[in-house]
């Protein structure tokens, strides 16, 4: 038996996301996923689901759903005030939810992108092998007031409702750690040390495709060939502007790749807030 969310309120850029689209970038087709998989994959691991089991993330915008059926919910990343019926529920716990229940969420300043699981996961259409939203290779782009999404009734519900600790980048560290990217070495020393001592601030350009920095390196490097990208390069524009690539990233770039971040740094960036200070620690190559 199925229930339905349909979403009353979709709040801003609300999506559906699983782990990501792999194995077809030799087709120009971006990964996408859940921006902060950290937050992603902890939804998953309380509602006991399987690991890529879908769910709805939204950014720092208020969203309200109504359930059809009784089912068992968790809500992590960024922080929110939440309420279900009127009543305050906690992040990072289960949830019980009953049939014709209104969940709402009010943003609470910190963090960028919140998720929503469900138990058994979000039953949207699965294109290429994932059923996260990546227009055009998805009908839909984002959800949409009176969009319905289905899941599946466990009359079975799990009655351990235990929490967890908050994420890391809770903590709202400013360091982002780095490994060298391909057209790192073509920096000069000077390039280098302002590369990694910069407290660099995130602009108003933010998507889930990019991130673009305010502050600008001197760049003299020459031009290159459109080579391979993917999500946590950063690459060097002719004008000294450092763009830091995310989920839906393109899956190839003509700027110079001067840095790559690993998966925990490309979480932390997912959370980062426009205005909000960022220094780069370069990590040794292993």
């Amino acid at each position: 038996m199925m229930g339905k969310v349909t979403i009353v309120k979709p709040g801003f850029f609300a999506t559906v996301q699983d782990k990501g689209r792999f194995g077809f970038s030799k087709y120009g087709v971006p990964k996408s996923g859940a921006m902060d998989q950290l937050s992603f994959a902890m939804a998953n691991l309380l509602l006991d689901n399987e690991e890529n089991d879908a769910c709805i993330e939204f950014a720092f915008q208020d969203l309200v759903v109504e359930f059809s059926e009784d089912t068992v919910i968790v809500i992590t990343g960024a922080a929110m005030h939440i309420s279900l019926n009127g009543r305050k529920k906690d992040m990072y716990r289960r949830i019980k939810v009953c049939k014709n229940d209104v969940l709402e969420f009010k943003y609470d300043k910190t963090g960028m992108y919140t998720y929503l699981g469900i138990e058994g996961g979000f039953l949207t259409p699965v294109v290429l092998k994932s059923r996260s939203f990546y227009a055009p290779i998805t009908k839909e782009s984002v959800l949409k007031k009176g969009d319905e999404l289905p899941y599946m009734i466990n009359e079975m519900h799990n009655d351990q409702f235990s929490n967890i600790s908050k994420p890391l980048w809770l903590d709202n560290s400013n360091i982002v750690e780095v490994y060298t990217g391909p057209e790192y070495a073509l920096l000069s020393q000077e390039q280098k040390s302002m590369l990694l001592s910069i407290d660099f601030t995130i602009s108003n350009t933010v998507s889930r495709m990019a991130m673009q920095l305010v502050e600008k390196l001197p760049n003299d490097l020459p031009s290159m060939l459109t080579s391979p990208v993917l999500p946590g390069t950063i690459q060097l524009t002719p004008s000294g502007g450092l763009i830091v690539l995310m989920r839906d990233c393109q899956t190839t770039g003509g700027y110079p790749r001067v840095l790559q971040l690993n998966q925990t740094s490309i979480n932390t960036m997912a959370q980062k807030r426009v205005g909000e200070k960022i220094q780069f620690k370069l990590l040794e190559e292993k």
